[in-house]
């Protein structure tokens, strides 16, 4: 497991300053915004003036805050040729920007995160939004964790189902990566895949807790949020932890952005799209060998032109990246589809296995409905149609074999083209 200090408890404040003292930090930027700054960076921008330490603020008066280009630069701003700590005082949004800052500065950074909203707070990687784009960029984790666990569990309900839906999307991520690695040749680790599987069960044992938002529920939530952090960070990228349901999280993200509407947090977008996802999983288990056998025959390659026109509908002005996101699947030759659909057959019976081990979505509606999330569309404020087009078109955004490239072939009911 990835070497960083993490505090999650009562003191987090006290231990953060007990840490920087004793690793002879004393120059900091804190970056916090109009919600995160009065609920603790305040607290402890004082805790750390307290000591004689220098202590410069980055704080965004906008409480909607987005990892793009504009609060990036704002950042920056601020910056200066005093080599700092940076201290991410928030959830997700926040401590993307301070990641990607402090890393193009050649500076650690500290996550005191606020909600438990978010599995990204040890991740290596940033997911930002540029030029209206979602896209996922190599920065640095940070080198120590301070939860405080008072403002945690004291976070909006609606932030802490969103940390609870990041986690239940890991019953699809965990089973697309089963089949890229059946199916696609993709990496695999039984090691890191347990661990996920680890954080993903601690959660749903602990739904009730979760959803009324007491400290030992949140504080097992946080844990399982950090330690999928941690298997992002070990295993190198975010596969072991983002499957699908991600990815249709990402497209509506980014449809929301361009059409200038408000945003929805990400984990709630993660846990209402993993039903969806489950859907197509448990459609897979009701197809038997013989079916599975006759659906493959029938099943005809995509055309190159074809796809590759839809790509330029629904993406527009990215549409050249994703052509080379997509080269593997649009470039296969008549010979690979036919080995991919033999290989499909030959692992049927591990795909059932795979396809057993994520709940039914009726379950999992269940689960997330508990812990106070949304599990319809109209809940998060976005449309059936708009849910049902990233069903189908997300798969465009990640060059990984996902449930989703599997029913196309199979023709499992939802995916054909709106």
């Amino acid at each position: 497991m990835a070497d960083i200090p993490l505090f999650l408890g009562e003191e987090a404040v006290a231990s953060l300053v007990q840490y920087c003292a004793a690793h002879d930090l004393d120059h900091f930027l804190l970056v916090a915004d109009g919600n995160t700054y009065p609920i603790l960076g305040q607290k402890v921008e004082a805790a750390l003036k307290d000591r004689g330490w220098d202590v410069r603020l980055a704080v965004f008066s906008e409480v909607n805050v987005i990892p793009n280009e504009e609060f990036i630069f704002q950042v920056l701003l601020q910056a200066d040729d005093v080599k700092r700590t940076y201290l991410a005082v928030g959830s997700g949004a926040l401590t993307d920007i301070t990641r990607i800052v402090s890393h193009r500065t050649r500076c650690p950074f500290i996550s005191v995160p606020t909600a438990p909203s978010v599995d990204g707070f040890t991740s290596p990687s940033a997911a930002l939004v540029m030029r209206r784009i979602k896209t996922t960029v190599m920065a640095q984790p940070p080198v120590a964790v301070f939860a405080d666990l008072p403002t945690l569990a004291a976070a909006p309900q609606a932030m802490i189902a969103s940390g609870y839906g990041d986690i239940l999307g890991k019953a699809i991520a965990l089973a697309d990566w089963q089949l890229a690695r059946l199916l696609w040749n993709e990496p695999y680790s039984p090691e890191i895949a347990s661990r996920v599987r680890a954080s993903l069960d601690a959660c749903i044992d602990a739904t009730d807790e979760i959803g009324q938002g007491s400290p030992d529920g949140v504080r097992k939530l946080m844990f399982s949020l950090i330690d999928s952090g941690f298997c992002m960070l070990d295993y190198g990228n975010s596969r072991p932890a983002a499957g699908y349901e991600h990815y249709m999280s990402h497209f509506l993200e980014m449809k929301l952005l361009r059409e200038d509407r408000p945003a929805v947090l990400h984990g709630a977008k993660v846990g209402m799209c993993s039903l969806l996802a489950a859907e197509l999983y448990a459609q897979l288990r009701r197809i038997d060998r013989p079916t599975a056998s006759a659906r493959l025959e029938a099943a005809v390659q995509p055309d190159r032109a074809a796809e590759m026109q839809r790509i330029r509908q629904v993406f527009g002005s990215i549409a050249e990246d994703l052509f080379i996101e997509q080269a593997p699947f649009l470039d296969m030759t008549a010979a690979d589809f036919d080995q991919l659909k033999q290989r499909i057959l030959d692992h049927w019976e591990e795909i059932q296995v795979v396809a057993s081990e994520v709940p039914e979505p009726e379950k999992l509606a269940d689960l997330l409905s508990r812990a106070g999330g949304g599990t319809r569309p109209s809940d998060l404020g976005l449309s059936d149609e708009e849910v049902q087009q990233a069903l189908i078109d997300a798969h465009f955004l990640r060059n990984r074999f996902t449930i989703s490239k599997l029913g196309r072939i199979l023709g499992l009911e939802s995916l054909s083209t709106v």
